[in-house]
């Protein structure tokens, strides 16, 4: 009924047409973006609508509530459902038999589309049951069956089975940073994405007209997570990679470990820097214009001169001045357009009048000769050319670098050959360069000129239909309603649509996942696009994999949070079955001894094992061990975790396998990974090839193994050539 409701009045406010002028097309389209959003919304919730019932005490109304994704109220404006994220819903996750919240029972609801499959009832009281109900107390703990599910390729929801500490999280206040510290299987990514859900139904006034930005680490992690906020009714979020945070670029690429700690480095503010600073020249000096005492420029048939000492001073002064690089350029341009147009009134012997330098000026502009000259003391210049320039050109690399204080070594891991993709570690100096630069605004304006002259025009034209027709004499429309008409409307971009393309978007909240991978370099970019120092980092320092990364979140965050840092541990792996979770434990306790691995309520299952293999029957073993899991699991999904150096060899072995990060590996059966594409992904069951040459494979070491491991939630399989390390020791051996 309410989506029919929701359709009818959409399709209502598209037949209004434009008609009634602007204030009423400006309406029109407000109750249109609105209808359709709320049509959206409706049908993004219709599975498992309503998941939850709660029965209150005597001594607490003794009232009944059933716990939905959005809040329905009859005609009568009469509760039939809670919003989960209302106050009166909390009980349904924060009750405990200690501290039952006012209830006697808490009942799981679980439905498949409209039709209810199974029920499931926590009792907090049975003394305040009735009769009835004692004898209708049914199902098993709902998390486990939920848990005991296959994989599907893509996140679901946990707004039915939300645990009393993952609550915390979501309830938390928006202000501030809000690290949520857990370890694999804790929950941390999903509670982070109902909390945004939370925070906006909370707080839409603000959050949904700024929005919602999500950072994920990959492509294929961002699709996983995709459908869980659309699933709780809301859409206006924008999801991107630390490598998407630049319009315009999509960097999927990786550094080498010794080049990514050199540009994660906050050090490469000062480079950039000094590389903006780099192009603003004068005569004389590396990649100026003309000999060294003066800007030469041979135009209208005339050799004229700007001696560098002028030059000097105009550059001098558009550097003083507070503005960007490609703003400031207004000034320089300016200013030597001038001095060029002196120079020729002295050698022609002609009084130096304003009107007739400001026209001479204008005239040396359109010379080809003029432009390239100025261009080359101080050019118009985007991001892309000048870190692209910077890193390629080794003269470029060493004469800026040495400026910026970095050494020999750093200078030579930063070089690279022109023309290779983007790399996500250049995405921050991207947007470093994009602060400096800024953008010259004379072609915006001067398009607002040209669309106000364009729209008078429109009105003139159509005061003059009117006046023909005889409308304009009846007052039965106006010149610019009609104009208005006649342009028509294009369809409104959501917020999410124009917060995406804007590179200056300041978002509402931000969440950023597996944020241990962050360097400070693309912490940065990130705190420039939440002013208000409004997130909630998630990640696991244990995990970190990435050579700039995180190792402590004060150390990384401290700067940016002042007092307003406060930290949730997430310490219950609800993913990982515990005998998996034991010999992961072990793996983390020599790869970082000061971390404490994730306590499993998962007991049982089946035991982890190791099958050893000689190198010549890999190809041979491999398919088998994997089409064995698949056979073990039924429905589910199987990753085949390998080391990044071995990635190309393990994935030919599995030729039906999905063989790269991207999205295409949640759809399959089969993935093959490394541990990097890993993070943040479940599957029913991994198989790990060469543990020795994971822990080896990055400065990472042991991490990335207990990455690896931690990505299963039924069955985990080490295929390993050579001996066991003694820290998988647990894992039950098994022939070849």
């Amino acid at each position: 009924m309410l989506r029919e409701r929701a359709a009818s009045a959409l399709t209502a406010a598209l037949a209004r047409g434009g008609a009634g002028g602007y204030a009423a097309l400006m309406e029109r389209e407000a109750t249109v973006a609105e209808q359709a959003a709320r049509a959206a919304r409706l049908s993004a919730v219709e599975n498992g609508l309503c998941f939850g019932r709660i029965d209150h005490a005597p001594d607490h109304g003794g009232d009944t509530l059933y716990i939905g994704r959005i809040g329905i109220r009859d005609d009568d404006h009469e509760s039939l459902l809670v919003d989960w994220r209302a106050p009166a819903a909390r009980p349904f996750y924060s009750a405990t038999p200690v501290s039952p919240d006012g209830l006697v029972r808490r009942r799981h609801l679980h439905m498949r589309d409209r039709a209810v499959t199974g029920v499931d009832d926590k009792v907090f009281d049975l003394d305040g049951l009735s009769d009835s109900d004692r004898r209708t107390l049914v199902g098993e703990a709902a998390l486990l069956a939920g848990l005991r599910r296959g994989r599907t390729g893509r996140m679901r929801d946990i707004v039915a089975t939300i645990q009393t500490e993952q609550d915390r999280v979501i309830r938390s206040d928006l202000a501030g940073v809000l690290v949520v510290q857990g370890g694999p299987g804790t929950g941390k990514t999903v509670a982070a994405l109902h909390r945004a859900a939370y925070l906006l139904y909370t707080h839409r006034a603000v959050l949904e007209r700024r929005g919602v930005l999500v950072v994920g680490p990959n492509p294929a992690f961002l699709r996983y997570i995709g459908e869980v906020l659309p699933s709780l009714g809301e859409t206006d979020v924008v999801l991107r990679t630390v490598g998407e945070l630049f319009p315009g670029v999509a960097a999927t690429a990786q550094d080498p470990p010794e080049t990514a700690v050199v540009k994660g480095s906050l050090r490469m503010t000062a480079l950039v820097e000094a590389a903006v600073a780099d192009r603003q020249r004068v005569p004389g000096e590396p990649g100026g214009t003309g000999p060294g005492s003066a800007l030469v420029v041979a135009a209208d048939g005339m050799r004229l001169r700007v001696p560098a000492a002028v030059c000097r001073s105009v550059r001098d002064r558009a550097r003083a001045l507070p503005l960007p690089h490609n703003m400031a350029r207004k000034l320089v341009v300016n200013r030597l357009l001038e001095a060029l147009a002196r120079d020729q009134a002295r050698q022609l012997d002609r009084p130096a009048d304003e009107a007739d330098l400001r026209y001479t000026a204008q005239a040396l502009w359109q010379e080809e000769p003029v432009r390239r000259a100025i261009d080359g003391l101080w050019p118009h210049l985007t991001p892309q050319e000048l870190v692209g320039r910077l890193l390629a050109d080794r003269a470029v690399l060493e004469r800026v670098g040495a400026r910026a204080g970095l050494t020999e070594s750093e200078r030579a891991a930063l070089h690279r050959p022109a023309g290779g993709p983007w790399t996500v570690g250049d995405v921050p100096l991207l947007d470093e360069a994009a602060e400096l630069l800024g953008a010259d605004n004379s072609a915006d304006l001067a398009a607002e000129r040209a669309d106000r002259r364009r729209r008078a025009d429109e009105e003139r034209y159509a005061q003059g239909v009117l006046e023909y027709t005889g409308l304009f004499e009846d007052g039965l429309m106006a010149a610019d309603t009609l104009a208005e008409r006649q342009r028509g409307a294009a369809p409104a971009a959501t917020t999410a649509e124009r917060a995406a393309a804007d590179r200056e978007w300041a978002y509402g909240h931000v969440i950023v996942d597996e944020a241990q991978e962050l360097s400070e370099m693309a912490w940065r970019v990130v705190m420039r696009r939440v002013p208000t120092r409004s997130l909630t980092v998630v990640g696991d320092t244990a995990q970190t994999g990435s050579p700039a990364g995180a190792r402590s979140w004060s150390g990384m965050l401290g700067r940016y949070a002042n007092r307003r840092l406060r930290e949730q541990r997430l310490l219950v792996n609800y993913r990982t079955p515990a005998p998996i979770m034991a010999v992961a434990a072990d793996v983390l306790a020599e790869a970082a001894p000061g971390e404490r691995a994730p306590e499993s309520v998962r007991a049982g299952g089946d035991p982890p094992r190791a099958v050893r293999v000689a190198d010549t029957d890999l190809p041979a073993r491999l398919p088998k061990l994997v089409a064995e899991e698949l056979a073990a699991i039924g429905e589910g999904r199987v990753a085949v975790i390998a080391p990044p150096d071995r990635h190309t060899e393990v994935a030919a072995l599995l030729p039906a396998a999905a063989a790269d990060a991207g999205p295409g590996a949640l759809d399959a059966a089969v993935a093959v990974l490394t541990p990097g594409a890993s993070k943040g992904l479940e599957f029913d069951s991994v198989v790990v090839v060469d543990p020795v040459g994971v822990a080896a494979s990055s400065a990472a070491g042991g991490r990335d193994l207990y990455v690896a491991l931690t990505r299963a939630t039924r069955r985990l399989t080490v295929v390993h050539e050579g001996p066991l390390p003694p820290m998988l020791r647990r894992l039950r051996e098994e022939p070849a």
